[in-house]
């Protein structure tokens, strides 16, 4: 195999280059600028998809570089000042509420800590708290299989079956969104049948005989592929690999009814005319565009996933979009935030070193208002 012909089969195709072009002088056929069309939007998906993986991949690199130093500071703050409070626990000079307050607080730094790992801190809350973290854990299992169960109208899991608060939240999230799924598709029945309603028969048997027909192309243009590209049949070994390796991309586009790639195949691999797209009649073209149309609604419907997992991801308020700009203000608020936790930790780390300034840091953590509670999540909230 020719190193020319190796570097076609490994080149980047755009979408574009598969577009129907005018004969000569003639304008395009409205069939070939909708085809045209859903080409763009292929590569303006695609592109848009390879923006978000570099979003996600730079962001995580600025938010290690300015939040881990400052959680890390945290963690160690945290733990120094449990520890600190551990000590004192038998002060004689602190009353039993001043040592139930300071217990408390003891017992919520360690329990934060434990969920990150820290099995140091994980032994010291279960030798200060009336329950063990295992307690709390199923007891929050618990309490939230009853708001799934109280929101889906039905149980979650087998009966008695025990579910860890993961289980559950995985299991109600599959629940919840089967039942949104269904409840969209008979809308989209419903809608469907009013359309056909107001349609003549004939539009509606056009349609159907066009995505027949389109089916039937991308199928034929897989086979084409699978006959040329068979590995088996290659005695080259380096030919034999090129063609493994196109093979495979290929089953996957066809898996996915993905006409683009399967016809950049086509041109990768030299077995297709660049030209031959503008040959073909309107016909064959609206059941090629019906195929582009199908997939840019998957590469739609794959954007917005990716955008709700960074969104998730790096903690951006409800319904808000990952782009530059709100990753940018929700890590400056992060920054912010934990800036502020570890200024305020250093300061009860110096009010904890003196029994009478840590009774006055206990008088003021029981007065001080307890901290709001956090609504329940939609469900959405954890796509």
């Amino acid at each position: 195999m020719s190193t020319a012909r190796s570097a076609s089969s490994n080149r980047v195709v755009p979408a574009t280059a598969l577009q129907a072009l005018a004969p000569g002088a003639q304008p395009l056929s409205a069939a070939a600028r909708a085809f045209n069309l859903q080409l763009t939007r292929v590569d303006k998906l695609r592109a848009q998809l390879d923006e978000l993986d570099a979003l996600g991949q730079s962001h995580r690199v600025e938010q290690h570089r300015w939040a881990t130093p400052l959680r890390q500071r945290q963690r160690q703050h945290m733990r120094a000042l449990a520890l600190a409070l551990q000590a004192h626990l038998q002060d004689k000079a602190l009353s039993r509420v001043q040592q139930a307050t300071a217990t408390e607080a003891l017992c919520d730094l360690a329990q934060a800590l434990a969920g990150e790992g820290d099995a140091e801190m994980a032994a010291l809350h279960d030798r200060h708290s009336p329950q063990t973290l295992a307690q709390k854990k199923q007891a929050a299992a618990e309490a939230m299989r009853a708001r799934l169960e109280a929101a889906l109208g039905e149980p979650l899991g087998g009966e008695g079956e025990a579910l860890s608060a993961e289980e559950l939240v995985r299991e109600g999230l599959a629940r919840w969104r089967a039942e949104r799924e269904a409840a969209q598709e008979r809308r989209q029945a419903k809608a469907q049948a009013r359309k056909a309603r107001q349609q003549p028969g004939t539009p509606r048997a056009e349609a159907q005989a066009q995505a027949a027909d389109a089916d039937t192309q991308l199928r034929t243009l897989f086979r084409q592929l699978a006959s040329a590209l068979h590995p088996d049949r290659e005695p080259d070994e380096t030919e034999r690999v090129r063609k493994t390796a196109l093979m495979s991309e290929a089953n996957t586009a066809y898996a996915r009814k993905d006409l683009v790639t399967l016809m950049q195949i086509q041109l990768r691999a030299e077995l297709a005319d660049p030209a031959a797209v503008s040959r073909l009649a309107d016909d064959r073209l609206a059941a090629l565009t019906l195929l582009l149309k199908q997939q840019v609604a998957g590469l739609e419907r794959e954007r917005a996933a990716r955008q709700g997992q960074l969104a998730a991801e790096f903690d951006l308020p409800h319904q808000q979009v990952a782009n530059p700009n709100t990753l940018r203000q929700a890590l400056l608020a992060q920054v912010a935030a934990l800036e502020s936790a570890v200024a305020q930790l250093e300061q009860d780390l110096a009010a904890v070193q003196d029994v009478a300034t840590l009774k006055r840091w206990l008088n003021r953590r029981r007065e001080a208002p307890p901290p709001a509670v956090q609504a329940d999540r939609d469900p959405d909230d954890y796509v």
